[in-house]
Formats: C-alpha cells, structure tokens, sequence
C-alpha cells in the first residue's frame, strides 16, 4: 500500500480479481444485503480537518465505518505508529479491534477515512468469513468489497499524482477503483464524481467508468457495437458447425448435450457467467443480481 512517494500503478492489471470480488459479494451477501448498502458514507460523515482533536476525530471517523457496515457489537480503537504500510488491523474474535494508523496521518488527517474504510473492511469480510487466498487477492477483494458497498470512494479520493510527488491508497489502481465505483453507481444511481476532492481521482474514476459501461456493450448483449456483433456472428456461425467455440474470451459457445447451441457471457453488473441459448433475440435474468439483459444470441 504507496503511503507517499513512489510510482503509482495505472490500468486494471487485476481486472480478473476485481469482477471475482464483486461475483464474490454477491454470493456471499445475496442482492438483497447488496442493496442494503444502496447509499454511500456522506463526505460530511468522515470529514476530519486539522482543527479536530487527533484522537477523538479518528475515533468518530471509524464509529461511521462501524456503522455504515452495520457492526454495532464492534469497538474499533484507533493509534498511531510509525510504520512501514498505511495502517494495519488486528483481526480477533472481537469485539474489540485495534487499528493502527502510519504515522503520517496525524498531518494528513483528511484521509484518514480512506485508511479506515480499508481497515475496517477487513473486519467486515473477517466475521463473513469471506476471503481470497494469498495476501495480495485478499487485499484486492478488501479495496473492491469497501468500494462497491460504499464506503471505497475514500480511497479513490486519496489519490493524488503530481510531477514530484505522489500518494495512493489502497492495492488496486486508481482506474481499478474507478471501475468498481462505476459498478456501484450504475446498479445503484450514484454520481460519486460529485464528492471527489481530488482531481486525479476525477479523472480515474472517468476511466473506469468507460471501462464498466464497456462490459454493458459486448455481445451477445443487444447493445454491443456493429464491430462485435459481426464478430459475434463469426463465432457462432463456427460454434454451429464444430459443436462448440471459444468465442472472443469474454463469451464462450457450448453444445446443451441435445444439440442445441448455447452462449456464456459475464454479467456485466455481477461479473457471474450467464449460459443462455445462442438462438437470436432473448431476454436473460441474472440469478444472482437480478440484472434482466436485453441479448441477440
């Protein structure tokens, strides 16, 4: 996790861990705890200026992260250290936890929501028992889950990018942050663009938001582009006559065993994959989300 200085990683180099984070939630909570979270942390809730107190200011800003992920029973004590990372969480059987934040963070009091989102999080998906394995996967589904339930637009803001100097927040990318914000505010109708301090991260929430609105226009979905669609077409005609086909890596072609040809797709809300006939104009529903998609299979 950058804390300041260094380079920052741009593009979506963990895109595929992203979208199994976000299928993830969604099976793990179902759509109706999903949607619980429909409404973000407000800015006015974790703001922390410099005129606050320290300590009292940390404590109120991770009360509002226990609330927003419905932890009642959680007492998170927050400290400040000198260390190497941006902060650390000690995951116990609760209902204490303690949280450590770097250092700089007594001068740079107006992120401290970011770090505590991410932190408190961690909590969150510890008494879900929701994991990835390794560390770094565990660490994306902890930025990703922040994000798409609302409280992840912190760490985005936190970006910041200059010619000399540089600080981010968090593992994924600030394009990858922008992508599952994007996510979020398609399902959900939020702007979040509106909340952001930080130009940088206005620009990479942008980013993302072309990438998720991407996932909506690829085929078999009726709103991919003249391009996709003849290559869509391609494929299939393929797929009908050796049984099956790879498609373009996103869909894929299969026999149903009777002979009849179906298509996988993700879905572009979810990231689930849908299996549906490849038989023309059809109207598919998520399961899992509960997304209805208009497709020309």
């Amino acid at each position: 996790m950058t804390v300041g200085g260094g380079s920052v990683q741009h593009g979506y180099p963990h895109l595929e861990t992203v979208r199994a984070a976000v299928t993830a939630l969604y099976k793990r909570l179902s759509y109706d705890t999903v949607h619980t979270f429909d409404t973000s942390v407000a800015p006015a809730d974790v703001a922390f200026g410099d005129q606050d107190d320290l300590h009292l200011g940390a404590q109120r800003v991770a009360r509002e992260m226990v609330r927003h992920l419905r932890l009642p029973d959680a007492r998170v004590i927050v400290g400040f250290r000198a260390m190497e990372h941006a902060a650390n969480v000690e995951l116990t059987a609760g209902p204490e936890y303690f949280v450590e934040l770097n250092d700089r963070f007594r001068t740079h009091r107006r992120d401290v929501g970011a770090a505590l989102a991410h932190e408190v999080m961690h909590v969150y998906l510890h008494r879900l028992d929701l994991s990835f394995p390794g560390t770094r996967d565990n660490e994306i589904l902890t930025d990703t889950a922040a994000a798409y339930l609302g409280a992840g637009w912190l760490l985005l803001d936190a970006f910041r990018e200059d010619g000399v100097s540089s600080q981010k927040l968090g593992y994924l990318t600030p394009e990858e942050f922008g992508y599952v914000l994007a996510k979020r505010a398609l399902a959900f109708g939020e702007a979040p663009e509106t909340w952001f301090t930080s130009a940088q991260a206005y620009t990479a929430y942008t980013k993302g938001l072309a990438q998720a609105r991407r996932d909506e226009q690829r085929p078999p979905l009726t709103a991919a582009g003249w391009a996709g669609r003849r290559r869509y077409a391609k494929d299939r005609r393929y797929a009908r006559e050796h049984g099956s086909g790879p498609g373009d890596g996103t869909y894929s072609f299969s026999s149903d065993g009777l002979g009849a040809l179906r298509v996988s797709f993700p879905c572009p809300t979810c990231c689930q994959r849908i299996r549906v006939p490849a038989r023309g104009r059809v109207r598919a529903r998520c399961a899992l989300c509960r997304t209805v998609l208009e497709c020309d299979a």
